[in-house]
């Protein structure tokens, strides 16, 4: 039995990508394998461009509707 530390990609798929040394052999191998959290986290992706939004018109409200928090809790909040 080997002990062997190396990097991984997870394609989209679910297949599992790693390069081993030339050592191991090639074939079905036992593996264990350890997802360490850190490296898990999926980097945040930018938001999209304000432009690329759908505006929607809405004539049910009044013009003048802002549905701020004092207008719709009063003055004693929630």
């Amino acid at each position: 039995m080997q002990s062997l530390q190396t990097t991984a990609t997870v394609t989209s798929d679910g297949k599992l990508i790693a390069q081993v040394p030339p050592s191991i052999l090639p074939g079905r191998h036992r593996v264990v394998l350890v997802i360490d959290d850190a490296s898990t986290k999926q980097v945040p992706q930018a938001p999209a461009s304000m432009s690329a939004l759908k505006v929607f018109k809405w004539n049910a409200w009044p013009a003048d509707s802002t549905f701020r928090r004092e207008e719709i809790y009063g003055d004693e909040g929630r």
